[in-house]
């Protein structure tokens, strides 16, 4: 049985392509609630505390958009919100430009879904405290999808002042597209060594450390053997994997060197990509 990651294992920034970025700027300040921390040519960096880039946007006015589920890759990327307050402020501020919203209450978090101007999904959720998550009799965490009592969001948010997300807000998990589940486990947890934490039928799984909800979903949504998606389109470039210390980076790479996958080494960390083309970094914090 492979060795579990480190339990304090977290995500960290997420990277995507864009096709406009003053048009992406002004969406993922306004809408989203981001800051730019620095912008240079076509790669701009955006955080909530000031300090920390959560989204990285690199710009291409040649980029595709492609049709929805036709590739294995990014369905979202997911934006935690310290509380409950802040997600009603959210709900408000995305209300107030008529952004179409998607929703769902998870049991284990309350959760809105959006799109960028090019299509890449977002999710801003906020979680319910642990202690209250509950497990099925085969131990894995229950998630389902119930509507998100929006008239609470709205009651708990009433007369605060929305200056966009906060200090302490964090990507809290991404989605994929896959093209195998198998083959998703195989890599994601059996070398990289992430818990299965639920199932969605056969045609998801959710995988974590730590016995967190869930730090990466994997679906088969876009159909069994999607594609990779190709260079040339909008969406994910890389997402980041954070972990606490150099050992743990070490036990990694020792298990994909083993597995002869192909990385590549960097000061903070490694970069590689998955069985299904995406991109990602693991680096210590």
């Amino acid at each position: 049985m492979s060795k579990s990651i480190h339990p304090k294992t977290e995500l960290g920034a997420v990277r995507l392509k864009i096709t406009n970025m003053d048009q992406s700027l002004a969406f993922y300040q306004e809408v989203i609630g981001l800051r730019i921390l620095n912008r240079q040519g076509s790669v701009a960096e955006l955080t909530a505390d000031g300090q920390s880039p959560l989204l990285i946007l690199e710009e291409d006015p040649q980029y595709r958009r492609l049709p929805e589920r036709s590739v294995s890759g990014l369905y979202h990327f997911a934006i935690l919100v310290p509380d409950r307050l802040t997600l009603g402020l959210a709900l408000r501020n995305m209300a107030h430009h008529k952004i179409p919203l998607g929703q769902g209450d998870h049991l284990v978090s309350e959760a809105l879904y959006l799109n960028d101007p090019d299509g890449n999904g977002i999710e801003v959720y906020a979680d319910r405290p642990r202690d209250t998550w509950k497990r099925d009799d085969q131990g894995e965490i229950m998630m389902t999808t119930d509507p998100v009592d929006i008239d609470g969001l709205l009651a708990i948010s009433e007369g605060a002042e929305w200056n966009g997300l906060p200090s302490g807000t964090k990507i809290g998990h991404v989605h994929f597209h896959v093209g195998n589940l198998q083959t998703a486990k195989d890599f994601y947890v059996d070398i990289l060594g992430f818990d299965i934490v639920a199932h969605y039928g056969n045609a998801a799984m959710f995988i974590s450390a730590g016995g967190y909800h869930h730090h990466i979903g994997l679906n088969l949504w876009a159909g069994a053997g999607a594609p990779a998606a190709p260079e040339d389109a909008v969406g994910l470039r890389y997402f980041t994997i954070t972990l606490p210390d150099r050992d743990a980076l070490a036990e990694i790479e020792q298990r994909i060197s083993a597995e002869g996958i192909a990385f590549e080494r960097r000061a903070d960390g490694i970069s590689l990509t998955d069985p299904f083309g995406i991109g990602m970094k693991i680096v210590v914090r």
